[in-house]
């Protein structure tokens, strides 16, 4: 069984990151896209399910609190990633020196989140069949979009192609191997579900910081506006069928 949701998890985001590369001249479309898809996904997925597995040890505002230093943390990471490019800049031939090591940030933290994912999916099965196929359901539904999320963000920060797709396969194999590491030792659910929250922080400030400014750099506002209204209705519907 977790051979067969590690490779399902794989092809889903590997098609995802594949596709991103086929529409590489409406790139601005695919990000409007994407940055509707991960602010959904931090507040129709990750939020819902940090609080519903905290319940009975941290309260919701607690929960939100760590979701606010979760997209702090980020906030400052980023910052100081710009600061160090920065002083590199030369040395990288006049290149945008900072793009690079924000992208694999940013495509970092999309894989982390899929680990965390595999995670929820092993631990639903530890309590119950049914838990876990709805869990798998939903992870398996916004892969491909995790894959088009990961390929966007290293692409649009300077990557090239090469470190895109690694950071996909990276991004493709996490969801099994958090499947398999629950084989390996047992998680508290107050735990999962203040990671879970800080992991929502952290997507709220890719999408809002920096997924949805790009998509409307010197793109027409109302189809890029309209993308991302667009994304954020998917992943709604895809969560709200998936966890019936």
């Amino acid at each position: 069984m977790i051979l067969g949701i590690a490779c399902a998890a794989f092809c889903a985001t590997f098609a995802g990151g594949l596709f991103a590369l086929r529409l590489g001249d409406k790139l601005h479309l695919v990000l409007g896209f994407s940055a509707g898809a991960v602010i959904a996904v931090a507040f129709f997925d990750l939020l819902p399910e940090a609080i519903e597995l905290g319940a009975g040890h941290e309260r919701a505002a607690t929960l939100l609190e760590w979701s606010a230093l979760g997209f702090l943390l980020y906030l400052v990471l980023d910052r100081v990633q710009l600061i160090h490019a920065d002083r590199v800049r030369h040395d990288h031939h006049g290149g945008d020196a900072r793009s690079v090591p924000r992208g694999a940030l940013g495509a970092g933290s999309l894989s982390a989140h899929s680990f965390l994912d595999g995670v929820a999916i092993g631990l639903g099965f530890e309590a119950a069949t049914a838990v876990g196929a709805v869990v798998t359901v939903a992870v398996l539904t916004h892969d491909f979009s995790d894959g088009i999320n990961t390929m966007n963000v290293v692409l649009k920060n300077g990557g090239d192609r090469r470190q895109g797709l690694r950071w996909l396969l990276a991004d493709a194999i996490a969801p099994g191997a958090g499947v398999a590491s629950t084989l390996l030792f047992s998680v508290p659910e107050r735990v999962l579900g203040i990671a879970l929250a800080v992991f929502a922080g952290f997507f709220l400030y890719i999408g809002a910081s920096d997924l949805i400014p790009e998509s409307h750099h010197a793109h027409p506002r109302f189809l890029t506006t309209a993308m991302t209204v667009l994304g954020a209705g998917v992943l709604y519907l895809v969560v709200a069928v998936a966890s019936r």
